[in-house]
């Protein structure tokens, strides 16, 4: 079965902007992704910042490399939000493979 975490459930209001409230949920993904092949983040009902997409996703690609983005399945994201973790992936992905080669 696939682990999913909603998002929403962790919010007050709609937005999430601060690395500090990113952090214990990119744990819980990590964990989730020890025990499970795939997770299920799913961004509906919130409005991100890239400072939190970074820590949330960014934080894995820099540890994991971006390979770990196939194990992530990213459900209800606006337009924004997909366009800063585009931004994100892309940003760490190559920090990543700068960093190993």
């Amino acid at each position: 079965m696939t682990m999913q975490i909603a998002l929403q459930q962790h919010a007050i209001g709609r937005m999430m902007g601060m690395r500090s409230s990113a952090a214990p949920l990119r744990r819980t993904i990590e964990l989730a992704l020890e025990k499970e092949r795939e997770v299920v983040v799913n961004f509906t009902g919130v409005e991100v910042t890239q400072s939190f997409v970074d820590e949330l996703l960014g934080a894995l690609i820099l540890r994991e490399g971006p390979g770990i983005m196939q194990r992530l399945i990213l459900k209800g994201c606006s337009e924004q939000t997909r366009g800063i973790i585009k931004f994100v992936a892309a940003d760490r992905s190559e920090q990543f493979t700068l960093a190993t080669h």
